[in-house]
């Protein structure tokens, strides 16, 4: 499973220092008001990319410090292929998030060590951390993402249909621009082709060959240093053959060597390496003499070597950075050349590929909508059940389509959004534009019942959700948030005894004042721990024996729910 494993908070707000260690399932988080919680989800929303300011620092200290763990034992996970874009590696399945902010309020972003923009983290955060609150601006209240909820609902059939139509689109897009290209004004096309006429006789003017510069600066190298070279190859002729020639010595060296190996066998072999090294020396003597006899300064050649490569580095400063570039580049604009020159027949020619291409993506983008709709309608009875548990059987739930086959998208023909009405009676309108409270509380608790299922984010983090609502419409949404956190790590402030009673672990926030400062600190409950908070999230401040056994049994009927 993957979640967030670890969240380190330094000087953020009134945090001082707090390490905070996460759980799979459902984890609540109570206490008082003031105390903390939502700062807690406030440092894990700038982790993942949110907006941050210098008003998060805690006073008197010079930057915030905010550090995530997350651990991703899905190698398919989203956040590989995102991480993966960006060249970062994750070792282990570990995932290090790490921003700091300064008291100036810029932000130093860190993923894996590797130093990322705000975007970056934000990219990758979002296939980590889903966060919905009461005034959180989210994916489900997004219309424009809409169709890819949708077509993550129904993956396992519009995936496929869905690749196979971007394929189509890929290739219609390109012949369309291929097409429009041709199709601009005459005027811009003559100076096109007048342009690449002229570049094109210009390279093949030329008549450049592979590697030309490279051996061209090799022999102006050598042209350049003639008198060096000349100066040593007659001075190493003249040690070996001139006055006291160094061959003479030789000689006589292997002559009285040769006369004592013919009374004594172990010198026989130093001999040998005279003999040869002599006759090897000989045919260096001669080589040394032929060169010498070839060499010839050419004034005009070192001349005619520095303008050619003058005309190649002109050609490399216009068309590439090697001949082998600019030779590609020729062969590139010939082909624009004959085009451009055929225009009328390419332009027929594209037509109609462009016809033939756009009737098999209508096919494509058809069968996507159907699928869609089949998907829609499923989705439809899904959303219904699940407003039905959360005592909202009256609220009406809606996919709409707008399907324009004359205007084809990456995404095919559709245009998706979810639409509701909560009152019976009432027109369905937008889910974007339904008022806040209990009502939306619920609503989007039953959307991410289901997308949290599909969408593939590690956690997700409910902000006091529950506001608004009470009694056995309370402890549905308990229930529902407990099942939403079976298939993904959920994070959850609430106000709601039902739903802390639920909590798989349950971390107390509580502010403590200490040498005139104010300090959050965060203790996980033991059994006996959370009875105390449920009964004061119940009760209030007096804490009464009926309110204890109240949450003893709250706790007695979570727990008898979650083995259901």
């Amino acid at each position: 499973m993957q979640l967030l494993a670890e969240l380190s908070i330094k000087n953020f707000a009134i945090i001082e220092s707090l390490t905070v260690s996460f759980k799979k399932g459902l984890t609540v988080l109570t206490g008082e008001t003031g105390a903390g919680k939502s700062i807690i989800i406030d440092a894990v929303h700038l982790l993942v990319g949110g907006r941050g300011s210098a008003e998060f620092v805690r006073h008197g200290e010079e930057k915030a410090e905010i550090e995530g763990l997350f651990q991703l034992e899905d190698m398919n996970h989203p956040s590989y292929k995102k991480a993966g874009e960006f060249g970062i590696e994750i070792e282990e399945g570990m995932l290090i998030l790490r921003r700091d902010i300064s008291q100036t309020g810029k932000s130093v972003c860190r993923i894996n060590g590797k130093l990322v923009t705000i975007s970056t983290l934000r990219e990758i955060g979002s296939t980590l951390i889903d966060i919905h609150g009461q005034h959180e601006h989210q994916e489900l209240m997004d219309e424009s993402k809409h169709q890819k909820l949708l077509d993550q609902f129904g993956a396992k059939t519009i995936s496929s249909q869905l690749e196979e139509y971007s394929r189509l689109y890929r290739s219609y897009e390109q012949t369309a621009k291929k097409l429009r290209s041709l199709s601009e004004n005459e005027q811009k096309m003559a100076h096109r082709l007048d342009l690449i006429q002229f570049q094109y006789d210009e390279i093949q003017k030329a008549q450049l060959m592979i590697n030309e510069d490279v051996e061209l600066v090799e022999e102006k190298r050598r042209l350049s240093n003639f008198e060096k070279v000349f100066d040593g190859l007659q001075n190493s002729y003249s040690a070996l053959q001139g006055e006291q020639r160094g061959l003479d010595w030789i000689s006589l060296v292997m002559t009285h060597l040769e006369d004592v190996a013919s009374v004594d066998d172990q010198f026989k072999e130093l001999t040998e390496i005279v003999s040869t090294s002599f006759y090897a020396l000989e045919d260096v003597s001669r080589e040394l003499r032929n060169k010498l006899d070839s060499l010839e300064f050419e004034p005009e050649r070192l001349h005619d070597i520095e303008s050619r490569l003058n005309e190649i580095n002109q050609l490399k400063r216009k068309y590439g950075k090697t001949i082998e570039e600019i030779i590609e580049y020729a062969a590139k604009i010939e082909e624009e050349i004959e085009t451009l020159q055929n225009k009328e027949t390419h332009i027929n020619t594209l037509n109609k590929e462009l016809i033939a291409i756009k009737k098999d993506l209508e096919v494509e983008a058809r069968e996507l909508t159907s699928a869609r709709l089949k998907y829609a309608e499923a989705l439809t009875k899904s959303i219904h059940q699940e407003l039905k548990e959360l005592y909202m059987d009256k609220t009406i739930f809606e996919v709409r389509f707008q399907s324009n086959y004359d205007l084809y998208t990456s995404t095919g023909c559709d245009t998706i959004e979810f639409f509701i009405s909560t009152n019976p009676g009432e027109p369905l309108k937008p889910l974007s534009k339904v008022a806040s409270g209990g009502e939306l509380s619920r609503m989007m608790l039953a959307l991410k019942s289901i997308f949290s299922k599909h969408q593939g984010v590690t956690s997700i983090i409910f902000d006091e959700v529950d506001t608004g609502v009470s009694g056995r419409v309370a402890q549905a949404i308990a229930e529902k948030i407990y099942k939403v956190a079976v298939s993904s790590q959920v994070l959850c402030i609430s106000h709601l005894p039902q739903v802390a009673a639920m909590a798989d672990t349950h971390l107390y926030i509580s502010k403590v004042t200490a040498n005139g400062r104010t300090k959050t600190s965060v203790k996980s409950l033991t059994e006996k721990d959370k009875v105390k908070e449920i009964g004061r999230m119940i009760s209030g401040v007096e804490i009464t024996e009926l309110t204890k056994e109240h949450a003893k049994e709250l706790l007695y009927l979570a727990k008898e729910m979650k083995i259901t």
